[in-house]
């Protein structure tokens, strides 16, 4: 017996869905069910980072499709290899493990400091300490390293193993110890949680102290890598080496996967049967990457990167000082993150009418994320109907008021 309403669907209702059906993108547009073209500044959240269908990776995939497109992690997979080559060229990292999604990618690298400290015989170094507002994913593991309440209700008990510090807070040092502490988990730039960058001097009086006594800095790159931030990976405007970093979303262009990179320090302690994927970095996925890769460590590409967003986030800044709806323009290169004094799916519906497509990132924070090519015309006319937006928005809370 079908026990469906006209209203039910077979998927299962874990995502507060728009009433958008997008088919079809190209760049930074997207085409909806019913003809409507929008401006699409959320990039897949952070994933279609060379905007939707780029010929280049299109192309390599189509080749690929036509040669092979599945075979287990027991062989030997030669693009792979080229991809694990490139990312980690020009750095100190000397090995990557390939995997789907940010969440397995610091799954890996929570496994890997685990096993790192089980063959030093120190088991007892079984905490991990990550921030306030941090988020990194929704498994078992890395919902419970996430510090925020909403992502853990339902779901007790956590896995456990991790301790959480305030971001940004000199205190949290505090709690670094050879006693327990297994290594510190961040995102220098926290997107799920509000757009909140790291403060510079903070991350480095933390690694410091961390190199001090011992223990691995994990980096979660997910949202923030891939030339995000106008630098291949965020950590590099820090002066900082991490011993380990994730990296997914933008890494395949929208193609599903993930990489977690580590020093041989620690990549060694993952040995044959400690860790696998079945598709990670299987033959498609790692081909969509490369091409991705070659494109985005281009030094004029990520200087372009530097300088559009600089000038973007400067006029949403001189936009700001035009609307007490704005208390802080904030982020690093096209991870941006306006704070509101309203709710952020206000904005978010009514840019809607004027076909942009944005993101939350919590209840008064609109993330803004655009295709890293963005031309400047798109930038220009986005932040055209931003003005329109907030300008409709503050003149009808007047007239409320006024009432």
């Amino acid at each position: 017996m079908n026990t469906k309403t006209s209203n039910s669907t077979a998927v299962m209702n874990t995502y507060g869905r728009f009433p958008i059906v997008l088919v079809k993108g190209k760049g930074a547009c997207v085409t909806a069910e019913d003809g409507s073209e929008y401006l699409d500044f959320t990039s897949g959240i952070a994933t279609c980072n060379l905007g939707h269908c780029p010929e280049i990776i299109t192309d390599a995939l189509h080749k690929q499709l036509d040669t092979l497109w599945h075979v287990s992690n027991l062989y030997h997979i030669p693009v792979q290899q080229q991809l694990a080559e490139i990312l980690t060229e020009n750095t100190h990292f000397q090995q990557v493990f390939f995997c789907n999604s940010g969440a397995e990618a610091n799954e890996a690298a929570i496994k890997l400091v685990k096993k790192y400290w089980s063959d030093q015989k120190a088991i007892e170094r079984n905490t991990i300490i990550t921030f306030s507002h941090s988020f990194h994913g929704r498994t078992g593991t890395t919902m419970a390293a996430t510090a925020q309440e909403k992502i853990h209700q339902g779901f007790a008990p956590l896995t456990p193993g991790f301790q959480y510090a305030n971001y940004n807070d000199p205190q949290a040092l505090n709690m670094i110890n050879t006693d327990s502490t297994a290594a510190v988990m961040l995102e220098l730039i926290q997107g799920e949680g509000g757009v909140i960058p790291a403060e510079t001097e903070w991350v480095k009086l933390l690694c410091e102290e961390c190199q001090r006594q011992g223990i691995p800095v994990l980096i979660d790159e997910v949202q923030s890598g891939i030339g995000r931030t106008g630098t291949f990976y965020a950590y590099e405007q820090f002066d900082i080496q991490p011993d380990i970093i994730t990296s997914a979303k933008g890494l395949g262009s929208g193609f599903p996967i993930g990489a977690m990179l580590a020093s041989e320090k620690f990549s060694r302690h993952f040995t044959p049967g400690t860790h696998g994927s079945t598709f990670g970095g299987n033959p498609l996925a790692a081909t969509a990457a490369l091409e991705t890769v070659k494109i985005v460590k281009n030094e004029s590409f990520l200087q372009s990167v530097k300088e559009q967003s600089d000038w973007f986030v400067n006029k949403l800044e001189q936009m700001a000082s035009s609307f007490n709806l704005i208390e802080e323009v904030r982020g690093k290169g096209f991870l941006i993150g306006i704070q509101l004094k309203i709710d952020a799916i206000t904005v978010i519906k009514a840019l809607h009418d004027k076909e942009i497509l944005t993101l939350p990132a919590g209840p008064n924070v609109l993330r803004i994320l655009p295709p890293l090519n963005v031309r400047n015309d798109q930038l220009v006319h986005f932040a055209n109907k931003l003005q329109e937006v907030l300008t409709e928005i503050q003149h009808n809370k007047e007239d409320e008021n006024h009432e």
